[in-house]
């Protein structure tokens, strides 16, 4: 299951982007995006986003 950032609840800190190993997260207007086909779920953005914007869909 591929996580997904809540755009309502992202804050464009970036941190969850540094920390995907797959690069799966992008700006997208300045809010974050995970692409669902790239996300391997190991939840390391969830882990450090300051606002818990991403989770498991």
């Amino acid at each position: 299951m591929a996580y997904a950032i809540d755009k309502d609840a992202c804050i464009g800190c970036g941190a969850c982007a540094s920390e995907c190993p797959v690069e799966a997260i992008h700006e997208d207007d300045g809010k974050y995006a995970i692409d669902a086909e790239t996300c391997i779920d190991c939840g390391n953005c969830a882990d450090v986003c300051p606002v818990g914007a991403p989770s498991a869909e």
